[in-house]
């Protein structure tokens, strides 16, 4: 089974709307403000994924900064879910900033099935992410609904690109620190936090942590894979694609391709997916 964990989808009135949404979140505007970037429903990914041969893929938003969109969008992503329902699990998207409100957010769509909360841009979205005080009342809501916390990563050095941010692993360190009984995924390799775990102290504290591969490609060259694997094993490198601004099969060729044993690629394609999200095999 493979399991794209990090995809995007969207109402599709949002790229008719595309101008007002600009006008309306700072995220979306930081992320959409090219005429280029792509917008995905869920038919046009269900297309992608059926063509590159995925089996399911994780699908999300973004770090909202605008409440009524982000209830909208979170919205599309349970309906999206409820009709694709083996193909699709949802992700809902909040600020912790908003407080009560982005609990109760949380909380309503747990009610109907959605498996975790994600993406979150803290640079955007206006927060620090290693702060305990804003960050505890979303991630012990999580943690008791049993839900997987997704948050946006990056390099400290390197090229500039939309919606880079500074969320770098010092940043990300503190966050895990602090909530260390809930299963977080840092994406995008985490900012390359997984390198740090030749750090003792940094290893013993990454166990409920998990590293996905969205948009590897365009960040670092191929060793990456190998690279984590030697110095982590592959248990908790999930594959993922940041679609639509990565096609599926550029990633999936990254990581067969990649000098790891057999086992540790089943595990990165999906088995590890599937463990985290107690997804049954299809």
């Amino acid at each position: 089974m493979i399991i794209d964990f990090h995809a995007h989808i969207f109402p599709p009135s949002f790229r008719e709307r595309r101008e007002e949404c600009l006008k309306q979140d700072s995220t979306f505007a930081a992320l959409f403000a090219d005429p280029g970037a792509r917008i995905s429903s869920a038919t046009a990914l269900i297309m992608a994924m059926d063509e590159a041969k995925i089996d399911v893929a994780v699908v999300m938003g973004i770090g909202w900064t605008d409440k009524t969109l982000a209830v909208e969008a979170n919205d599309y992503i349970i309906q999206s879910a409820n009709r694709f329902p083996d193909r699709l699990i949802g992700f809902c998207s909040v600020n912790p900033a908003w407080g009560d409100d982005a609990v109760h957010e949380v909380e309503r769509c747990a009610k109907v099935g959605i498996k975790g909360i994600g993406e979150l841009h803290p640079d955007t979205q206006g927060y620090d992410i290693g702060n305990l005080k804003v960050m505890e009342p979303i991630m012990t809501a999580a943690r008791e609904l049993k839900m997987v916390v997704l948050t946006h990563a990056s390099e400290p050095v390197g090229h500039l690109y939309p919606g880079k941010g500074k969320t770098t692993p010092d940043k990300l360190y503190p966050f895990i620190l602090n909530f260390p009984d809930n299963k977080i995924v840092c994406a995008h390799w985490g900012g390359a936090l997984p390198l740090y775990t030749l750090m003792p102290e940094v290893a013993r504290s990454l166990e409920n942590v998990y590293f996905d591969t969205a948009a590897s490609p365009l960040l670092y060259s191929e060793e990456i894979i190998s690279t984590v694997v030697h110095l982590n094993g592959a248990e908790r490198i999930l594959f993922g694609t940041d679609f639509p601004l990565l096609g599926h099969r550029r990633m999936v060729d990254q990581i067969q391709s990649a000098r790891i044993p057999e086992e540790a690629r089943v595990e990165i394609l999906g088995r590890n997916a599937q463990s985290l999200l107690q997804i049954k095999a299809r």
